[in-house]
């Protein structure tokens, strides 16, 4: 995979390092399907972040780079090419990321190294059950007997067995078919199948294009959902300078995101097959993904929750995390970039916090207008369908539990001068407390 020189000694008591490959080839596999992973891989690709960062001193001097990106739709390919010396980095969601980490230690001696988390949702919001949009299926339980797809070793999968704990309904009662995220959108499209479990942002994507719509979060789970990216170590300890460079990419990724969130949709869609305003609901203010890239023990107490279902129910080796995880090249990036990595952590954001933020509309060719409550939202919707004012989509906050959704898949509550939205129909009707409730066009005509 790499070219190397010989060593280059000055005369004299001075020796000069050894000196790198004049190229070295840096090959990286990324999801463009999955939001959650964009600061480690799409965005870092479409700004060209990696070149800004890559060390060019030292025993860098003279190199010059060739970057491979390689796109995938799970993270279980990225780890297969990584064990075959086919890739250096790969960036996926929390589950392929612990059966990555334990594949390797079951090796003699190669082992690949977690260096930095991309973004979270405290609760697991991203992770989601989708039936097609016109099926008479509302619950979880009326998927019994009946197949339910999903990228088998994927968080959703992992999702999965999670929900069948927490709902007392034996695994076994549901029939589970692997199958790829592209493979899930086609099945729920032709109604081939009863439900999909997916991975972000699949389910939001199915809901947008009006093909699919979610009757289970994974938010209801409150186990984290994590994505991060691992190297393998034999990289890492060749070119630690690299994996710096990559990781300040991340940080930076991060950031630029964070600043800009209706840009930066936008920029990702172009870069990604995902639409705008589905990278939106994931990315801005308030939305399904909380960025940071630091690696705190709450995350590794997650990882290890993973890693015992994956041990329970897919026989994924042992881990050792303080092997594993390795949060040296996330310190020196911080303090490399002047920036200060202990203020990164903290309590982890709460989505409850978004529950009184302010509703949006996204209009085709103006942008994002936000309003002062749901009531106001829907007003606005009413008068712009009657202008015929194109809306390319809406959104509120569950207000149950604060997750950001499209206004057009929730439901509403009137309770006088007062609506509020919800992502369930179930908890609508428990805030209802028998009273109506509304679909969003129901709640626009009664409006």
């Amino acid at each position: 995979m790499f070219r190397f020189t010989k060593g280059v000694v000055l005369c004299g008591l001075c020796v000069a390092p050894a000196i790198y490959a004049k190229t070295i080839t840096i090959s990286i596999g990324y999801q463009s399907m999955c939001t959650d992973t964009y600061p480690a891989g799409s965005a870092i690709k479409g700004l060209h972040l990696l070149e800004k960062y890559l060390p060019h001193t030292g025993k860098y001097k003279g190199v010059k780079y060739r970057i491979i990106w390689r796109n995938y739709s799970s993270g279980a390919p990225i780890t297969n090419m990584m064990m075959a010396n086919k890739l250096d980095f790969g960036t996926m969601g929390d589950y392929p990321l612990v059966v990555n980490g334990a594949k390797f230690q079951q090796t003699p001696s190669r082992r690949s190294y977690l260096i930095t988390m991309t973004g979270y949702n405290l609760d697991g919001a991203g992770n989601a059950i989708d039936v097609p949009v016109n099926s008479p299926i509302t619950n979880i339980k009326q998927l019994k007997g009946k197949d339910i797809s999903t990228p088998v070793g994927s968080s959703s999968w992992g999702m999965l067995y999670e929900m069948a704990a927490d709902n007392h309904i034996p695994i076994s009662d549901f029939h589970i078919v692997n199958q790829s995220p592209m493979a899930g959108i086609a099945a729920i499209t032709a109604h081939k199948i009863a439900a999909h479990a997916d991975f972000c942002p699949i389910s939001e994507y199915m809901e947008y294009k009006h093909v699919g719509r979610i009757i289970y979060s994974g938010a209801k789970t409150h186990v984290p959902y994590l994505h991060g990216a691992v190297v393998t170590s034999s990289f890492a300890k060749k070119y630690p300078a690299i994996v710096v460079a990559y990781v300040k990419s991340v940080i930076a990724a991060d950031r630029w995101i964070a600043r800009d969130p209706y840009k930066a949709s936008k920029l990702l869609s172009r870069w990604t097959m995902i639409p705008k305003e589905v990278l939106y609901l994931y990315f801005s203010h308030g939305g399904y993904l909380t960025l940071n890239p630091v690696i705190t023990s709450k995350w590794v107490k997650t990882l290890n929750y993973d890693h015992s279902i994956l041990a329970r129910y897919a026989h994924i080796p042992p881990l050792n995390m303080n092997d594993w995880v390795q949060p040296k090249y996330l310190k020196t990036a911080y303090k490399q970039m002047g920036l200060n990595y202990r203020k990164q952590f903290g309590a982890p954001y709460n989505p409850m916090a978004n529950i009184h933020r302010s509703p949006e509309i996204w209009f085709k060719g103006s942008g994002i207008h936000k309003y002062k409550g749901v009531k106001a939202m829907l007003l606005a919707a009413k008068a712009s369908a009657a202008k015929h004012r194109v809306i390319n989509a809406t959104y509120v906050y569950d207000h149950a539990t604060g997750l950001k959704l499209f206004g057009n898949y929730a439901f509403y509550t009137i309770d006088g001068g007062k609506v509020d939205a919800f992502m369930t129909l179930s908890g609508a009707k428990q805030a209802a407390a028998n009273g109506p409730v509304y679909t969003y066009t129901e709640a626009l005509k009664k409006l």
